[in-house]
């Protein structure tokens, strides 16, 4: 049988909070925060450093999630419940000849949303219970834990990891919008909550790692949109040759830590189409890959595994500079950040929707991932390193994240709400 319809509200609309639950007083006592996650790096990092600054205020965290997942990139000795452990839902891949954004959402959320909702519930429900909580605060892909914090009248806030859900990604494809909210509706059925509502957005406080400088207008949305930008991620160490940069342009070419279980040989191709598009430019080239996926690279590129990406973005900002990446929403915000211009290849997710807001915002060009040829990403490459508009565009994106308060205007939030 087909669950009522989820009535979700437009996001302009005010919804109030439950009775009970307070999200405009400030205490001063410590508070007890749980963050529940899912295994998605992009989605746990913001969490870390949110984390951190509650920490030094003298509040106390936790996290709940997948632990395998979680335990590698939260600081040592931090408390982890295990939740979802044992599910065998993973995120579905595209092809790499082009995503098709509403099956490939739809089926995200068929075969890893609801799925890893089920199977964290039983783990949240305990971490909840043990940890006591003030406040639970929710990855947008986590059904679980907004479910167990209203079962158990807990204010609670949503962390929107990217702000792929703020497009409304579906609007050309109700039905697959439709079928999601069917989806969202029958997860709160089977769990007992009967008053239903759209978990994806608290009704008391929603973090958005964005600003309106990347997504456009934000004003229509009510207070409870606490539009942050992006944290940076804890700096990773390790040696890099800083002398190889003679202050000619640098580019920077990423896809990232996550790009997927069977897409070795696709990022292999990507990185080898790269290394020739900048062969006959006058750039020095970084290429995040192993050693083996560009065997004889060109003179001025330098293959590295591993790179002190932060650091080096920061160089590569003292003159003109671009970054090459997949999409992904902690990529674009690391190059945006430093004021660099993008060269976006989406792969999958809400890769696509990410490279059209850095289109539509002129910080970047969009290009393909599968298909990606030298001659048209260096002719892309050429573009953002020698027009002003996409290098000031980028700046106006970098201005708007160092404004926005990032962590710290995060946790006045959650002060707020505890």
């Amino acid at each position: 049988m087909r669950a009522r319809r989820v009535r979700v509200p437009p996001l302009g609309a005010v919804t109030a909070p439950t009775p009970g639950m307070s999200s405009t007083r400030h205490k001063a006592k410590a508070s007890r925060f749980l963050f529940a996650v899912p295994p998605l790096p992009g989605h746990i990092t913001p969490t870390v450093a949110v984390a951190a600054e509650l920490t030094r205020r003298g509040h106390r965290v936790a996290w709940v999630g997948p632990r395998t997942a979680v335990e590698p990139l939260v600081p040592r000795n931090a408390r982890v419940y295990p939740a979802g452990d044992d599910t065998a839902a993973r995120p579905p891949g595209e092809p790499p000849d082009g995503p098709h954004i509403p099956s490939a959402l739809l089926s995200m959320w068929e075969d890893f949303i609801v799925p890893l909702g089920h199977a964290m519930m039983p783990g949240v429900e305990t971490a909840i219970d043990r940890f006591r909580p003030d406040v639970v605060v929710s990855d947008q892909q986590v059904l679980a834990a907004p479910v167990a914090a209203r079962l158990r009248g807990l204010p609670w806030a949503t962390s929107a990891a990217t702000p792929f859900e703020f497009t409304r990604p579906l609007r050309d494809a109700p039905d697959d919008e439709e079928r999601i909210r069917e989806l969202i509706g029958e997860f709160q059925l089977d769990h007992g909550i009967e008053d239903l509502l759209d978990p994806r957005f608290s009704d008391h406080l929603v973090l958005v790692f964005a600003t309106g400088a990347l997504i456009g207008d934000t004003s229509a949305f009510p207070d409870r949109f606490a539009f942050v930008g992006p944290v940076p991620p804890r700096p990773r160490g390790g040696d890099f040759p800083w002398e190889w940069l003679d202050g000619r342009p640098a580019v920077l070419v990423t896809l990232g830590a996550g790009t997927g279980a069977g897409r070795d040989a696709a990022a292999a191709r990507f990185m080898r189409v790269a290394a020739e598009a900048v062969a006959a430019m006058d750039v020095r080239a970084v290429l995040a890959a192993p050693p083996d996926a560009v065997p004889e690279p060109p003179p001025n590129v330098l293959v590295r595994p591993d790179v002190p990406q932060p650091a080096l973005l920061e160089r590569m900002a003292a003159g003109r500079a671009a970054v090459v990446c997949h999409g992904g929403h902690d990529a674009v915000c690391a190059g945006l950040a430093h004021g660099l211009p993008l060269v976006v290849a989406p792969i999958r997710h809400d890769q696509p929707v990410i490279a059209r807001l850095v289109a539509e915002a002129g910080a970047g060009i969009a290009v393909g991932f599968g298909g990606a040829r030298p001659v048209e990403l260096r002719a892309a490459l050429g573009a953002v390193l020698t027009d002003d508009v996409h290098r000031a565009a980028a700046a106006r994106v970098r201005d708007s994240f160092a404004e926005a308060g990032g962590a710290a205007a995060a946790a006045d939030r959650l002060e707020k709400l505890a």
